[in-house]
């Protein structure tokens, strides 16, 4: 016996004038609607806008052919960029657990954290194409949590690494392989941007985004709607050790200057301003100094005890938390502009950093 329910499939009787009429403006009616639809998509109105159509299928509804775009580049951004990005995203196995990479040079380099890679030499990539090939990690830097693998693999597919500054409420896409589950795409929005993440002991700054983000991510893009990467995803904020919303990744320009630090073989010197300090408690919020460090770009350029930092350039500063962060995203030798409040008037001051010392933060 077949568990699928019997359709009654006997038609009804039609009877008296009135059904006549009624049938026959049915199919008018059906008529009219088919024609509005048509007449709105059009292939003309398709090209006359921004988006272009892909493909043009027909499609039959009732008697009438329609010919309708079945895809409109434009029409799904975040479809668009997870093509766009998803030949570049590599997913990663090492002896300590997974992660995911992204092509960063067609020779064979790939980027990822530094934390998936950590204590491995050789780490085994599968790529788009099913691929799966043995690479050598050529180094990493833990600062900043960027490392990079080089392959021997031809045909790969770089991605286009965007080093502008993201837009806090701009579209992100988020694609790896959370739990191991490779060529996973989510969305979202770029939640903040020079945000301090300083959960790891040192402050770094980064984009923050709510795109879903999970173990086995770390190491995979972060794109825009053009599919061009935005960051190198790198932690979550969670309590249950899964998404909360909150997710981290270095943001692209400090990605690629590191990546060809690594390439190179120089590695970059990271930048130290020679202040310690705590929140502001005052009516600004901001970083206040609690001790000048003598013979540093802070002592030199005649900072105080007690003044609040509230601008490092044009970033805001809400606490040394910011400032840390702000300060290991330039180099030793930088000129850079502070804006202090010192006995409740602003002032601002140029300073020269220095280079940092291994047990210092700011």
């Amino acid at each position: 016996m077949s568990n699928e329910r019997e359709l009654n499939t006997e038609p009804q009787r039609r009877s008296g004038v009135w059904s006549a009429i009624a049938y026959f403006a049915g199919v008018a009616a059906l008529v009219v609607g088919i024609y509005m639809i048509t007449d709105t998509g059009t292939t003309a109105d398709v090209e006359a806008g921004s988006a272009v159509a892909e493909e043009i299928t027909t499609t039959t509804v009732g008697a009438v052919a329609v010919e309708a775009p079945s895809y409109i580049a434009g029409e799904e951004p975040i479809a668009d960029a997870a093509e766009v990005i998803l030949p570049s995203v590599v997913h990663i196995q090492t002896d300590a657990g997974l992660g995911s990479g992204v092509v960063y040079d067609s020779s064979g380099l790939v980027i990822t954290a530094a934390h998936v890679v950590e204590g491995q030499e050789t780490v085994a990539l599968r790529f788009d194409d099913g691929e799966q090939v043995e690479g050598t990690v050529l180094g990493a830097v833990d600062g900043v949590d960027i490392a990079v693998i080089e392959v021997d693999k031809d045909d790969l597919v770089p991605a286009v690494f965007n080093t502008s500054k993201a837009r806090v409420g701009q579209l992100a896409v988020d694609v790896g392989s959370p739990w191991g589950l490779e060529s996973t795409v989510t969305a979202g929005i770029v939640s903040a941007v020079d945000q301090a993440n300083c959960d790891f002991g040192a402050c770094f700054s980064q984009v923050q985004t709510d795109a879903a983000i999970n173990p086995g991510n770390s190491g995979g893009a972060l794109v825009d709607r053009n599919g061009h990467v935005i960051g190198i995803n790198v932690s979550i904020r969670t309590e249950s050790g899964a998404n909360d919303g909150v997710g981290f990744a270095v943001p692209s320009d400090i990605v690629v200057e590191h990546a060809e630090s690594i390439v190179s073989g120089t590695l970059l010197e990271t930048a130290f301003l020679g202040v310690e300090g705590e929140p502001s408690q005052g009516d600004r919020a901001g970083a206040r100094i609690t001790v000048v460090v003598p013979d540093t770009g802070a002592a030199d350029a005649g900072l105080l005890v007690d003044d609040v930092v509230v601008g490092f350039g044009e970033v805001e500063i809400f606490g040394i938390g910011d400032l840390a962060a702000q300060v290991r995203t330039h180099r030793p030798g930088e000129t850079v502009e502070l804006t202090l409040v010192r006995d409740g008037e602003e002032i601002i001051v140029d300073v020269v950093l220095g280079v940092r010392p291994d047990d210092s933060t700011s």
